[in-house]
């Protein structure tokens, strides 16, 4: 069989259907939901394809109260997600961005809100505001508390890495590469404010967030730049 062949192509990239967890990820790129008579929290958009009986609907503007909704509106960090229920596959994917699961046992993480791609309906998410207003031009004013017992999964530009928090050791980060940090951790921004940052780019280099304490923080090899609410 020639291996340019049609078929050749469909064998190199035809669904891996031996893969049945909950979360499961079909390659890097692509997160795959085996839903089974279950709810899943899926961002607006990211769905690609799906098999089956499955119903989406957005979340209520409302659904978290109107302190969230004041937040995500100011932010653009709020994204949108879906209530994706059912029995069927659900085949999802983020800008070809990298797919990332991690499983809570009753805990908490931060995560920025573009960079959610689902969560189990059993952790609770919250949207939080950072203290300093300066965060504002940073791009990191707000972020997602995700907490609880389930799945979650988050995505990165390129290969994450994680950085570890250590007392007396405070780890600076430009707010639109950070992608998330332990749910212990509290940052605080940094600013280095003169003119030539203003004249000059003016993003992280001027703004950082600063994690101390004892924790982790996973950045990603891009400054990623937030657009409007969806």
């Amino acid at each position: 069989m020639n291996k340019y062949s049609i078929r050749s192509f469909i064998e190199e990239t035809a669904q891996d259907e031996s893969k049945n967890d909950f979360f499961q990820l079909e390659s890097v790129h692509m997160l795959k939901l085996n839903i089974n008579n279950q709810t899943v929290m899926l961002k607006k958009g990211a769905m690609v394809a799906y098999t089956g009986n499955i119903k989406f609907e957005r979340e209520g503007m409302l659904s978290k109260g109107i302190g969230n909704l004041l937040k995500k509106t100011m932010s653009g960090e709020g994204t949108t997600m879906m209530r994706t229920s059912g029995t069927g596959r659900v085949y999802a994917a983020d800008f070809e961005k990298r797919v990332r699961i991690l499983y809570l046992e009753n805990e908490a993480i931060n995560v920025n809100g573009n960079d959610i791609l689902a969560h189990e309906n059993s952790i609770q998410s919250d949207v939080k505001m950072m203290k300093s207003i300066a965060g504002i031009m940073g791009g990191g004013l707000f972020q997602v508390r995700l907490a609880g017992t389930g799945h979650v999964a988050i995505t990165t530009h390129g290969k994450p890495m994680t950085l570890l928090v250590k007392p007396g050791q405070p780890i600076f980060t430009d707010p639109n590469a950070t992608v998330a940090w332990s749910g212990n951790l509290t940052p605080t921004i940094k600013t280095d404010i003169s003119l030539k940052t203003f004249i000059g780019r003016g993003s992280g280099e001027s703004f950082q967030m600063m994690f101390e304490g004892e924790g982790w923080v996973i950045v990603q090899p891009c400054e990623e730049v937030y657009g409007a609410p969806q």
